[in-house]
């Protein structure tokens, strides 16, 4: 990793090297993935969002998600929730996991989440989310920082939202700069991400439309921002934490990568599991080359990772 010795900002009074990090993606920011994200130069890690009431049950679902190893510190557990005390519950819960801050989702717009009030589905209650972040900041030992879109959909309330977590105690807040109608489509709104990096003092994270080395710079100059959050992007080249686009990338980093992930996963959830799992990213490594239809029907049959690791050494060597 590539670590100056001067912070590029604080999260509180934690130093935080480097201006890229990879986004907390449901599906794919798993400890095999944020792992090797990590090495290539992400800044942070942001595990996958949990959800409030599973880490509050017997859910073994919570450990897996939740799990990290110290050399991916500093380490940010997210969470999710529409209820401020069963929020506060969770959060003093997992924090004897010792993370290194505890982040609340209000960005995700997936419609089973939103539409009971969590995800984004908190932005139309500014009261609650003042009493969720009075309530973490006043109880837990470790920053607490928040994720937030635009607003909901014409209803962008995204400056007062940003105020109030900086207000009550967060430090720091990261922003999508689409509402959550948008979802992941149109253009990002990176002069809004510009005007909350205006109106408050603790660090801003800027996400959104942000593919390529150029775009890390261009986003970090149009508005300011403290880092640069990259999550889709990141999925078919996890080298931009290295500050190389997916042009620039050997066919053989992007093997030995490939073998690397593979044996995470598998490490992680055994065979059958990790062999399964990783086909989605196989798929998305694979993309620098035109793979015919059944070389991609291949990559997603189920197969033990030995044969797996193989078949894909076979299209590699017609392919590159």
């Amino acid at each position: 990793m590539n670590e100056s010795k001067i912070p590029d900002f604080h999260i509180r009074n934690l130093p935080i090297y480097g201006d890229v990090i990879l986004a907390p993606m449901d599906g794919y920011s798993d400890w095999p993935f944020r792992s090797l994200c990590r090495e290539l130069g992400s800044a942070m890690s942001y595990t996958e969002f949990v959800k409030v009431e599973k880490i509050l049950s017997r859910s073994k679902e919570p450990a897996k998600r939740l799990f990290f190893k110290e050399a991916e510190r500093p380490m940010t557990f997210q969470i999710y929730g529409d209820d401020p005390d069963l929020i506060l519950w969770a959060a003093l819960k997992i924090q004897e996991l010792n993370p290194d801050v505890i982040d609340l989702n209000m960005g995700c717009p997936a419609k089973t989440i939103a539409d009971r009030g969590a995800g984004v589905g908190m932005m139309p209650t500014p009261i609650k989310i003042a009493r969720t972040f009075r309530k973490l900041v006043r109880h837990l030992r470790v920053p607490v920082t928040g994720k937030i879109r635009l607003g909901w959909d014409r209803s962008k309330n995204y400056k007062l939202i940003a105020r109030i977590v900086e207000e009550e105690g967060g430090s720091l807040v990261a922003v999508h700069g689409r509402t959550k109608e948008q979802r992941y489509a149109g253009s990002a709104d990176w002069d809004a991400i510009a005007e909350v990096k205006s109106l408050v003092k603790i660090p801003v994270l800027g996400a959104g439309d942000v593919r390529t080395v150029a775009d890390i710079d261009r986003m970090k100059k149009h508005t300011h921002v403290d880092g640069v959050m990259i999550g889709r992007a990141a999925i078919a080249n996890p080298w931009i934490f290295a500050r190389m686009d997916r042009d620039q990338v050997t066919p053989q980093m992007v093997q030995e990568l490939v073998h690397k992930h593979l044996a995470r996963c598998v490490e992680f959830y055994g065979d059958e599991d990790g062999s399964r799992l990783f086909r989605k990213y196989a798929v998305q490594y694979l993309l620098m080359h035109t793979l015919t239809r059944e070389e991609r029907k291949e990559i997603l049959k189920p197969r033990p990772s030995g044969e797996f690791a193989k078949m894909l050494d076979q299209i590699y060597a017609v392919t590159t």
